[in-house]
């Protein structure tokens, strides 16, 4: 049933920015999507013209965080003449940029529930966005490579690309620095010795991101 005196639809961006308001003030998602629609003055039909449930909103604003990030790339003139390795520097810093906007959500998002798997239901989409984002590098990369041998498969390199991002969302999630700075430090080395796998000459750049992440743990 629609909340009385309401005849205005209720669009998509309106709904994700009131969800997450609604989870920050009551520490916690609501209960169902008739208390959610009540209590904000919604018609649950506009919900589901979006949404077909709260774990889809909740897909719907890490989608959200990548299609502005991509939005923000394609507004950048020079982006296009970026090497392979620029552009996914210039992603990652624009991603976390828009993370650390909305801190207080994505703590919320992916400490909610006691399980991690279970936090990272809500990243499908966003994995399938990122997958093909850096699939795409990669196929761009091979294009140069002269002998087969040498190039990559794209599948199994943006799934690895993939656990790097998760593990840079990680760390970015327990990182206390001013300003991030040691996750623009990790994003750093990461992106260089996975462009250094990558071109086949790893091991510098593999021994100095251990020694960058065994300092950040012990430290």
């Amino acid at each position: 049933m629609a909340p009385k005196g309401n005849n205005t639809k209720t669009g998509r961006e309106t709904l994700i920015a009131r969800y997450m308001s609604y989870v920050l003030e009551n520490e916690g998602s609501p209960k169902s999507i008739y208390k959610f629609c009540k209590e904000n003055n919604f018609r649950e039909q506009d919900f589901y013209e979006h949404f077909g449930s709260i774990d889809g909103l909740k897909a719907a604003i890490w989608n959200t965080f990548f299609d502005s990030t991509q939005k923000l790339l394609e507004k950048n003139v020079d982006f296009n003449s970026f090497t392979n390795k620029d552009k996914l520097l210039t992603f990652y810093f624009s991603f976390f940029e828009l993370l650390a906007m909305n801190r207080s959500y994505v703590l919320f998002a992916l400490q909610e529930d006691s399980r991690p798997l279970k936090n990272l239901e809500q990243l499908r989409g966003l994995r399938n966005r990122f997958r093909n984002f850096t699939g795409e590098l990669i196929e761009a990369g091979n294009s140069g490579k002269t002998f087969k041998i040498n190039r990559r498969n794209p599948a199994l390199f943006s799934e690895g690309a993939w656990v790097q991002f998760l593990f840079l969302i990680r760390f970015w999630l327990n990182d206390s620095s001013p300003a991030f700075e040691k996750t623009d430090l990790a994003i750093e080395k990461s992106v260089q010795t996975a462009f250094d796998l990558f071109e086949n000459t790893p091991l510098d750049s593999i021994l100095d991101f251990g020694k960058f992440l065994y300092k950040e743990r012990m430290g």
